[in-house]
């Protein structure tokens, strides 16, 4: 009988942290869906990541785009989430193998950031989140840094470069 007791505690301890993992973002201001390896392969290819950029992940999620484009394209990222326990997995990913020289995880407001050091921006946000981002990025991005999106666009901005298959929109500052 305490088998089962501990079996049923245990199952739904599980489903909570399942619920929250998945949730819990709606809290912070955005759904959490992880991007797929397709997805993931043409924001890094359209941006031409390489190992001069500096690239921005933001609402890195459990870090799809961040350890992608340090392992394989040699990028410093610097990976930004708002929800704890993703920053907790960001960083346990970090710490047990990524690239943990050219990863930063920061835990906290993506509206609050310098972007002046980004050469590549990711994003994979509401259409009001990028609406708010615009005027930052349009204040701080250097010329000749990227946006790439996924999914939805940057409001009032004309793509260089659109991916239909993907919905990746690319973005290069003047």
């Amino acid at each position: 009988m305490s088998f089962l007791i501990l079996l049923a505690v245990a199952a739904t301890a599980f489903v909570i942290v399942v619920v929250y993992f998945v949730f819990a973002s709606f809290a912070f201001g955005a759904g959490y869906q992880p991007a797929p390896r397709r997805v993931v392969d043409t924001m890094l290819s359209r941006a031409d990541v390489g190992p001069a950029d500096v690239v921005f992940d933001l609402g890195a999620g459990t870090g799809a785009i961040v350890f992608r484009a340090a392992r394989e394209r040699g990028a410093r990222v610097v990976g930004v989430e708002v929800e704890p326990v993703r920053v907790a997995v960001l960083r346990l990913r970090r710490w047990l193998g990524g690239p943990a020289e050219r990863v930063t995880i920061r835990w906290g407001n993506l509206f609050a950031l310098d972007f002046r050091e980004a050469t590549v921006v990711a994003v994979f946000l509401w259409p009001a989140a990028m609406e708010r981002l615009r005027p930052t990025f349009e204040a701080q991005l250097r010329s000749g840094s990227r946006v790439v999106s996924h999914w939805h666009p940057v409001p009032g901005w004309t793509p260089t470069s659109f991916d239909p298959e993907t919905r990746v929109y690319l973005y290069r500052r003047p």
